[in-house]
């Protein structure tokens, strides 16, 4: 299962507003097949697994249940995978979309096939949080990425900033974008940075995401003419209205960051910390309505800590 969801995980910010799903299939303990699902949400992982190959009497390790629903696109993958007739299907999370949310795993069992559930279903809704949270929550999961000194600043008073972080860090937050489906900045970022916000890491430019202004003064934004298309929000909640939209990265500047927190719509946490320190600076955050020092406990619970070169990468998830 481990190896489907690092498959799914090569989806992750070109499927919405499908899930990125991963699928192995398995016979006398060797990988036979594998498949993900591919840009736009079709084909599905199922579907690729099985293009081409005989699965009679395998099992199939599926990050997330195959769904029930017909589709113009393409056919049930439940109905698929029972004409395949495996020996086992193996299943990390069942599915929270209605037109599924059972059902597939019920035609499976109805057409005699074991069903095993609930394999590393943490680790498969966490690579596809896009999907869960736009199931639960109606919006898009959303990751605030921070690079800051030791002391929480993010540049110089006279706004220099290149670079607080080395290389390393800065090559996996562009694989970080690389998995967004958005990338969000403010009008302060935009005007002053002027950034591109595209994916620099070999292999992976062309999964740049669309990019998204938060402003509610669009009209009087300084862009220029040969820079990348910006999208509007009004509002952090705005997110809620994107379509194919699934996994937002905020990446700056200091007010967008804090909007979307005193929002409470952070689910996620990239923190890049270098061993720098600056002093009097810009601070990596504004104003994120705190009224009192408890509320801000318990908020927070670390997932992953790593070193990238001489910076520290923290990873935290909303408690």
């Amino acid at each position: 299962m481990a190896a489907a969801i690092a498959l799914s995980s090569r989806g992750r910010g070109r499927t919405a507003p499908n899930p990125n799903v991963g699928c192995v299939i398995v016979r006398d303990g060797r990988i036979v097949s594998r498949g993900w699902t591919q840009p736009g949400g079709r084909p599905h992982a199922e579907a690729m697994a099985l293009a081409g190959v005989d699965a009679t009497g395998a099992d199939f390790f599926v990050t997330l249940e195959p769904c029930a629903h017909q589709s113009e696109r393409g056919p049930a993958c439940a109905d698929l995978l029972a004409e395949a007739a495996p020996a086992r299907i193996i299943v990390a999370a069942t599915d929270p979309d209605p037109r599924t949310n059972g059902g597939g795993l019920a035609r499976l069992r109805d057409a005699g096939i074991p069903v095993v559930t609930n394999i590393l279903a943490d680790e498969a809704r966490r690579v596809m949080a896009g999907f869960f949270t736009r199931q639960s929550k109606g919006r898009p999961h959303v990751t605030l990425k921070l690079a800051t000194s030791l002391d929480g600043q993010v540049a110089l008073p006279d706004g220099s900033s290149q670079w607080i972080t080395g290389p390393e860090a800065r090559a996996h937050a562009h694989v970080e974008r690389a998995m967004a489906d958005m990338i969000v900045v403010g009008r302060g970022t935009v005007e002053a940075d002027k950034p591109t916000l595209d994916v620099r890491v070999d292999g992976l430019e062309d999964r740049t995401p669309a990019r998204a202004v938060l402003t509610r003064n669009f009209a009087k934004l300084q862009l220029q003419a040969d820079k990348p298309v910006w999208q509007h929000l009004d509002s952090p909640d705005a997110i809620a209205g994107l379509e194919a939209v699934d996994h937002v990265l905020v990446e700056g500047g200091a007010g967008a960051a804090a909007a979307f927190l005193a929002a409470g719509l952070v689910d996620r946490l990239l923190l890049y910390r270098a061993p720098i320190l600056i002093g009097s600076g810009l601070s990596a955050l504004g104003d994120i309505g705190l009224a009192q020092l408890d509320d801000a406990h318990g908020q927070w619970r670390l997932m992953e800590t790593r070193m990238l070169g001489k910076d520290r990468l923290e990873v935290y998830e909303r408690a």
